[in-house]
């Protein structure tokens, strides 16, 4: 018991020791539009904490630093419809901080410079492709590959980023579930406006029509459930393309967050929605009277300039706090399903 106490050891030890944390910018193979993706990889280090500034996102990480030595679990971090690689780059520093080594990339065709890939296969086909090809990527680098245990992996997303996290771990949609959703909420622009393009996007074809092209093409790149995901922490997700069958599926744990106020994915059509459905569901948690946008990082005074739709939150809503609330709470989760997950 001794001998296994001692070789037990450091993987307790730096999952709960708190770290300095270094960061390094990655570039994946896109298997779905056969360029390349940008993303970031975080990882606990013995050099003290700094701040690095990105654009306008202030992250606390140091570029290069020196990591602590061995094998530690990987989360990957999926943004949403029009997010970038650095909108979650607290949760990520967070966890690395704890013993975790944590990636983010950049969805192409749905990120904040380029969207048009909204509504397309390329995207809701594509997402779940690229974070596998991330993870492939990860373990195949020499940089990377001995510091990332690779039965131990779990993925965190929010909005298309959930939905995506949810794919990844068996569910499976079913896009005509939009046509109803539409007819219900017609001024839902957000979720709704792809149909008001079709006319000059696919001539001739209606809402039905395109829903059953979409759900023919949405696996052309492969099956979007990685067996090596063995855990999902998924925050807003948009949920309106899947139903009872389509979640009976998944088989890892999740762990569910939402926002009360949410406007742009209604809980009651997405987040309570797919609660009851999810087997594995290890808890939900909901962020009183906050909206959609609550999820991404506390924003700096420059985004908060640039982007006040998304860096504004609603009276008596403290973003820094929920956010150490949110942290804390995906922390135990992944302790939970993947530090101590046999090896």
């Amino acid at each position: 018991m001794l001998i296994l106490a001692l070789h037990l050891a450091p993987i307790v030890t730096l999952a709960q020791a708190v770290t300095g944390v270094g960061f390094a910018p990655i570039v994946i193979h896109d298997p779905v539009n056969g360029g390349t993706m940008p993303g970031y990889v975080f990882y606990p280090s013995m050099q003290a904490k700094g701040v690095t500034w990105r654009g306008p996102y202030e992250v606390h990480a140091s570029v290069d630093a020196k990591p602590v030595p061995g094998a530690k679990p990987l989360v990957v971090i999926a943004h949403g419809h029009g997010g970038s690689d650095l909108g979650h780059h607290d949760l990520a520093v967070y966890l690395a901080s704890h013993g975790f080594v944590t990636a983010t990339l950049e969805f192409p065709e749905d990120n904040f410079h380029d969207s048009s890939g909204d509504g397309r296969a390329v995207v809701m086909g594509g997402r779940p492709i690229q974070v596998s090809a991330t993870i492939s990527m990860l373990l195949d680098d020499p940089r990377w590959k001995n510091l990332i245990a690779a039965d131990r992996i779990g993925v965190a997303g929010f909005s298309a980023g959930g939905y995506t996290s949810l794919l990844l771990v068996g569910a499976v949609p079913r896009f005509d579930r939009f046509l109803g959703y539409c007819e219900r909420y017609p001024g839902d622009k957000g979720t709704c406006g792809l149909l008001t393009q079709l006319p000059t996007l696919a001539p001739g074809m209606s809402g039905k029509d395109y829903a059953e092209l979409l759900q023919k093409t949405f696996t052309r790149w492969g099956k979007t459930d990685d067996s090596r995901i063995k855990a999902a922490f998924v925050m807003a997700p948009q949920s309106i393309p899947f139903d009872e069958a389509g979640l009976v599926t998944v088989n890892r744990p999740v762990f569910l967050y939402y926002s009360q106020h949410d406007q742009v994915l209604l809980p009651s059509e997405n987040a309570l929605h797919i609660a009851p459905l999810i087997k594995t569901l290890i808890d939900t948690q909901m962020i009183p009277e906050a909206g959609h946008y609550v999820f991404l990082a506390p924003c700096s005074p420059q985004l908060t300039k640039d982007a006040p739709e998304i860096c504004n939150d609603p009276p008596g809503v403290n973003r820094v706090e929920v956010h150490a609330q949110i942290n804390a709470d995906a922390l135990t989760f992944f302790r939970k399903t993947l530090v101590a997950s046999p090896r």
